[in-house]
């Protein structure tokens, strides 16, 4: 990125040549358009010269620009995007595109990034820079092919390219390659032995090996050249160097069982701002497993009761759910839930034998399977508190719940068999939130799956219409479509999400002993040879067939590659 502004940089020769701006000239016009000067004093400089009402076209253009980057510094997206907008009206290049894909890409958003790094690459020669931040988007949305080009691209262009040799690496991670990718981030530390960033992402190469020791100490380097010297680079995000130094390492803390320093570092991680949708998705992680780890160094008093893992007594005839097998490197595990025997809402004869057979499936071809029928809210919080914590030292972690779901405020939850929704309760917390599940599970080292048969006909939406009245909440039909983890995060790489309908619709129950979603999906769950993203497929085709089209399966994917859950 300094390349492209140090050529815009000529741009605002021709800002203060008249003489009676002399003075704006020796004091706003260096603050306002030099990229080492401090943000807060950029942006006032910058208003200022706006303030004159003086330029027009590529000079205000350029005024806008500058703004711009101030306000990237800051790591405040939405005004970047404004003032780029505005230049970009006045007088489009390379440099304001790039600027504001950019800033897109920081929130997220990586199909309009990918729009304007299109439009910055139409406007000039080849640029290192755009392929690379290019590139970045591709990965973003996990399309690694196209993001492995544009670092080739960027390479080819800027052969001493750390970043791209570092990313390059993080891509060939991403399907499988994981030699290729050792190569890519070594050399990104060949040539420059002081930035944190390659150290970081060669802890995740570590922890899929297995080399936990080596893990830590790439974070722990990596954390110190973070706090020795923070990135300048405007194009780097404020904090979001020091906070995934800090969850990397805590990650491998913890997989190797040392949750004391995991809970440090998971603290560590918190206490910091996070402006970016990658800092805020690694806070989301940190924010659950920090629970998890300071749980299991909390001991427990001699004389205090044995936690309860089972129903509550209504419940008659339900299954406890037991503590899940201690985990080790390359465990495939699976956590199924089935609730049914509601207690103070209409009850559903099928997600019991729904669960049963999906946990059968999954136990033939290989997981160790934690199964729950019918819990309370203390025996699923404590069952999925378990699952989580273990998932830490899992290769593949999978989640199947059937039951009652509800959508809230445009989040997800699932419902225990005890919940009783009343005006004016703290209607969310007698639930499970989906979201906490998901983040708990994010680190791209492990595959997860996640199905929910969990958009049941809502005898509940009576009683969650009713308690939010008082709160200004909104409930809906269905679940909702989960794009983000916490505040603003996408669904995290290595992560596919199933629902037995679509966003917003309403799965059905069934007339036999299983849902239809259910009982295709525990047909083809152990079929050999099949990537599992070809077997929702069918399972989809089977749900659409069976139901006369009246419910359509939905999944989304970010998962790394080919995943198969039965041997070929």
């Amino acid at each position: 990125m300094r390349r492209l502004l140090v050529a815009l940089c000529l741009l605002t020769a021709t800002l203060w040549a008249a003489p009676a701006f002399a003075q704006a000239r020796n004091q706003l016009g260096p603050l306002c358009t030099t990229d080492t000067t401090p943000p807060d004093q950029m942006i006032d400089a910058c208003n200022k010269i706006v303030a004159l009402k003086v330029f027009r076209g590529e000079q205000l253009a350029t005024i806008y620009f500058w703004r711009a980057v101030g306000w990237n510094k800051k790591g405040d997206y939405s005004k970047v995007i404004a003032d780029t907008t505005e230049a970009i009206r006045l007088q489009p290049s390379q440099a304001v595109y790039n600027l504001r894909g950019s800033a897109y890409y920081d929130k997220g958003d990586y199909d309009i990034a990918i729009a304007d790094f299109d439009d910055a690459l139409m406007l000039g020669p080849p640029d290192g820079t755009i392929f690379h931040n290019r590139g970045n988007a591709w990965r973003g949305k996990g399309d690694y092919a196209k993001a492995i080009a544009d670092y080739d691209a960027t390479i080819k262009l800027q052969p001493k390219s750390t970043f791209s040799f570092q990313n390059r690496g993080i891509a060939k991670e991403a399907l499988g390659d994981l030699d290729g990718a050792l190569a890519d981030i070594n050399q990104a530390i060949r040539l420059d032995p002081t930035l944190p960033q390659p150290l970081i992402n060669r802890t995740a190469i570590w922890r899929v090996r297995g080399d936990l020791d080596r893990a830590i100490a790439d974070g722990s380097e990596a954390i110190r050249l973070a706090k020795e010297k923070p990135p300048v680079n405007i194009m780097t995000p404020p904090n979001s160097v020091l906070i995934s130094g800090y969850v990397h390492r805590a990650l491998a803390y913890e997989a190797k069982g040392d949750y004391a320093h995991a809970r440090d570092d998971y603290k560590a991680t918190l206490a910091i701002v996070a402006s970016d949708a990658g800092s805020k998705a690694n806070q989301a992680t940190a924010k659950v497993r920090l629970s998890l780890v300071t749980d299991a160094l909390t001991p427990i008093p001699r004389d205090a009761p044995s936690p309860v893992t089972h129903p509550a007594p209504q419940q008659s005839g339900a299954a406890p759910a037991p503590s899940p097998a201690p985990a080790t490197p390359g465990k495939r595990l699976a956590l199924v839930i089935g609730n049914g025997a509601y207690a103070h809402v209409k009850a559903l004869p099928n997600p019991a034998n729904d669960a049963r057979a999906v946990a059968r499936s999954l136990r033939d071809i290989g997981f160790t399977v934690s199964e729950g029928i019918d819990l309370d809210r203390a025996a699923m919080q404590k069952v999925t508190r378990d699952f989580l914590r273990e998932a830490a030292r899992a290769q593949v972690a999978l989640v199947y719940y059937a039951g009652h779901g509800v959508q809230v405020d445009g989040r997800n939850y699932l419902i225990p068999v005890d919940v009783e929704l009343k005006p004016g309760a703290g209607m969310t917390e007698a639930m499970i939130d989906m979201d906490t599940i998901m983040a708990g599970l994010d680190d791209q080292v492990r595959t997860n799956i996640l199905i929910f048969d969990a958009c049941r006909n809502n005898p509940m939406a009576q009683q969650v219409a009713a308690a939010g009245t008082n709160r200004g909440i909104e409930g809906a039909s269905g679940l909702a479509a989960p794009t983000s983890l916490g505040a603003g995060a996408t669904l995290g790489a290595g992560t596919l999400i199933a629902f037995a309908t679509a966003p917003g619709q309403v799965a059905l129950d069934g007339d036999g002993a299983n849902s239809p979603f259910s009982a295709a999906l525990s047909r083809h769950l152990g079929t050999p040879g099949l990537e599992v993203q070809q077997m929702l497929t069918r399972v989809r085709a089977e749900v659409v067939s069976s139901t006369k089209n009246k419910q359509v399966p939905w999944s989304n994917s970010s998962l790394l590659g080919e995943v198969y859950l039965a041997k070929k």
